[in-house]
């Protein structure tokens, strides 16, 4: 498992990008929150070498997909093929309210989408005619002056980001990875998103091998005190989600159906303050790994161990640089020695 940590900010994305690499992080992710994550990562090109920089994500349906694959081979040609393009599709309040932006079915439209990225990409790395003529984007012009300078690294792997079953079967059959909602249990994963996946990777005559599997689970670490301090926050973040009908499946799944039905119902009433303690401690569990620092690492193990290629990291303020370095290279260790004993185990 690589570990992977995020940045956040166009003014701070330099410095931290360049003391992630120092420490031993494997990859850095910047989000489509408040800002554009795209210009976060030009910079942190600029600050290091060798660790992947991604997206995570990018709101993809924001964008045309011509768009997108200029900004995305600018990218990859800038940092020498280190960059991973992580698209979502965000829901469609915000495409067409917030964006202006047309809103289709989402799971075709996000496969005809990256099915458009590689034609477009097709016709720049390997002078293959641009034709494509889909139900939402249509490509059929590409003048020699318009395409980009050439360069040796290829277009960057896509990962596609989903809750549902739908776009995760999407995701198995057009791109090279998952990004799992931050949202999501182990047995979500290993019920749900991981068959989905198989069943769309079989759809492109594929296996799950080389294919990337990457969370950013809820972390709470710390001493006893700041765990403690920190629940309260989580209670009400993993409520608000539940409220959402997009999430109506993993509280399903685990049985927690009526919770969520009174959830939804007070988060329309307006009555934010009476969520939170509905949210039992088997649920926080569930949706996160709770564990003081030195119990951290074997805690994901066993929860992630086998199941995830990469993790981003997320820690809370009062960890330092030099502890972070520590867990991501603990973690790391822990789930290669697992990895090693399983593999000893099964020979």
């Amino acid at each position: 498992m690589k570990v992977d940590a995020t940045i956040a900010g166009l003014s701070v994305a330099s410095a931290r990008a360049r003391e992630l690499e120092a420490d031993g992080f494997d990859g850095l992710w910047a989000g489509e929150m408040n800002q554009d994550p795209f210009l976060a990562l030009a910079v942190a090109t600029e600050a290091t070498e060798r660790i992947r920089l991604g997206t995570s994500i990018a709101v993809a349906f924001a964008r045309s997909p011509m768009t997108l694959a200029y900004t995305a081979d600018d990218l990859q040609r800038h940092s020498g093929g280190r960059l991973t393009l992580g698209l979502g599709s965000q829901v469609r309040a915000h495409v067409v309210r917030r964006f202006a932006m047309p809103w289709g079915r989402p799971a075709a439209q996000m496969r005809e989408y990256v099915l458009a990225l590689r034609a477009i990409w097709s016709r720049w790395h390997e002078d293959v005619p641009l034709a494509f003529e889909g139900e939402f984007y249509r490509h059929t012009l590409m003048p020699p002056d318009f395409v980009p300078p050439s360069h040796d690294f290829g277009p960057p792997p896509v990962l596609l980001a989903g809750v549902g079953e739908a776009m995760t079967r999407v995701a198995g059959e057009v791109a090279d990875g998952f990004l799992c909602h931050g949202f999501t249990t182990a047995r979500w994963l290993r019920e749900r998103t991981v068959p989905a996946l198989r069943e769309g990777r079989a759809r492109a005559g594929a296996t799950m091998a080389g294919f990337d599997m990457v969370a950013t689970p809820f972390v709470i670490t710390g001493a006893e005190s700041q765990i403690a301090a920190a629940i309260p926050a989580l209670r009400q973040r993993i409520a608000f989600y539940a409220s959402t009908p997009a999430y109506r499946g993993i509280f399903e799944l685990h049985g927690w159906a009526e919770t969520r039905e009174r959830l939804t119902a007070l988060s329309k009433a307006g009555d934010w303050d009476e969520m939170p303690p509905l949210i039992t401690d088997e649920m926080l569990d569930a949706f996160a790994v709770i564990a003081p620092p030195d119990e951290l690492p074997s805690r994901i193990a066993d929860r992630f161990g086998g199941l995830l290629t990469r993790l981003s990291l997320p820690l809370p303020p009062s960890i330092d640089r030099d502890q972070a370095a520590d867990l991501a290279r603990r973690i790391r260790d822990t789930c290669r020695a697992r990895e090693v004993n399983s593999a000893a185990t099964r020979s």
